[in-house]
Order: C-alpha cells, then structure tokens, then sequence
C-alpha cells in the first residue's frame, strides 16, 4: 500500500515507517500539518495515519479538508490517552479508526489493514440507496424517508455495510471482521445490540422494519416489501 504518515514528532514518525517499510509498503511522511495536507489533497493513498495534535492545521482540520474535497481515503488517527472527547469529534469529522499513543506496531498493522479491506467508495459513488434509506458517505449522513436519521460512528459503519450488500444475508462473523475490530470476542452480542437500536432509529417514524433476522445465519437489509 502507499500510506501517507502525519506525524511530527521525529521518533514516532521514524517509528512508524520503518516499521511499514519493512512490511514493504510506500511510506510518504510529513512532520506538519500544512504539508501533510497538501500530499493528501494532491497525491492518491490508500490509508492516511495523521497524528491528532500537529503544528499547523491539526488532524481534526485535516480530516475536515480531505473529506470536503470528496476523499475518501481510509483515516486513522493517533491520539494521547483519555482524549475521549477529541476521538469523538474526529470520528464526527471522518476518521475511519483510532489509535492511542503509545502503540504497539502489530496493531497499528492490523488496524491499517483492517482498514485497507474496506470497500472503496468511487468519486462518482457517494451516495447508497436502499429502498426509502439514503446515505451520503461524504457528508456521513442517514435519511430515511427524507427523516434524518443520526447515527453514532459504529452505527454508520454497519449500516454502510449493509447498504452495500442489500438482500444478502450477512453473518455475525461477517459483521465481525468487516465493520468491527478483529480483538471482539465472537461469542458477545455486541452486533444484537447495535442492530436493535439501529432498527429502532431507521424505524423511528413509524416507518416499516427493513433489517430482518435470519435464524441462525444473520441479518438481511432489504426495501420493505
């Protein structure tokens, strides 16, 4: 993969390439926030790791810019410990994933692959529609029925990846590994709880249900019928 790296501290920054190099991927690495920005507005990649906190416009404004420029480059941020606030906010302004500091390389790894296995959106492909349910990947927005329906990240993930195999029945396993960290535990109900409340928001209006339970297999997203 070719990996633009955002980081301006010098040891974590050399940290990180040298560990990516040597798995044998492209590393293009800058220690500002202005020039990372730049490469990721000019230059394709096929994940963006930037750092929270930087020396000119910071990751959060980053994340902001590369998003309303239309990219849709997988995002991971690096934070402190405890910035529960500030994961949050960067998960509303696009970050696809978080990784507190200090990290382990093994899962900084399996994060950026995790991340890299997820369907690319194309440029002209920014908008999922499902029988009433419309989602706008760019602007991380949910209507149904013309309702807004707000979403936190985990929900909009999921749902993103139902809307992208309409019909199908999709299996635990199957949500597991696409929409959540690969370290949950298979045996929780960790993916029953979030499609309950899913449900109970894109039904909110009184609409007809259109997630459906298949016994012992999944779940199926379809148009009401």
């Amino acid at each position: 993969m070719r990996i633009l790296v955002i980081e301006d501290d010098a040891a974590t920054a050399d940290y990180i390439a040298k560990g990516l190099g040597e798995e044998g991927h492209v590393v293009d690495l800058a220690r500002t926030g202005r020039d990372g920005l730049f490469l990721a507005l000019n230059e394709p990649f096929d994940v963006i790791v930037t750092d929270r906190m930087l020396p000119g416009p910071d990751g959060i404004a980053i994340l902001r810019a590369i998003r309303a420029s239309g990219i849709a480059t997988p995002v991971l941020v690096l934070t402190a410990l405890g910035e529960v606030d500030r994961r949050v906010e960067g998960l509303e302004a696009g970050a696809d994933d978080y990784l507190a500091k200090p990290f382990a390389f093994a899962e900084l790894r399996a994060r950026l692959r995790a991340l890299a296995r997820r369907p690319a959106v194309a440029a002209d492909s920014t908008e999922l529609t499902v029988g009433d349910l419309r989602m706008d990947l760019l602007r991380r927005s949910v209507a149904r029925a013309g309702r807004a329906v707000e979403l936190l990240p985990t929900e909009f993930r999921l749902l993103e990846y139902m809307m992208r195999h309409p019909g199908q029945v999709l299996t635990r396993t199957m949500l597991l590994e696409k929409v959540w960290d690969f370290s949950f535990d298979p045996t929780t109900n960790v993916i029953d709880v979030h499609v309950s409340r899913l449900r109970r928001k894109l039904e909110a209006g009184g609409e007809a249900p259109m997630i459906r339970t298949v016994r012992g297999a999944g779940y199926i997203l379809a148009p009401p019928e």
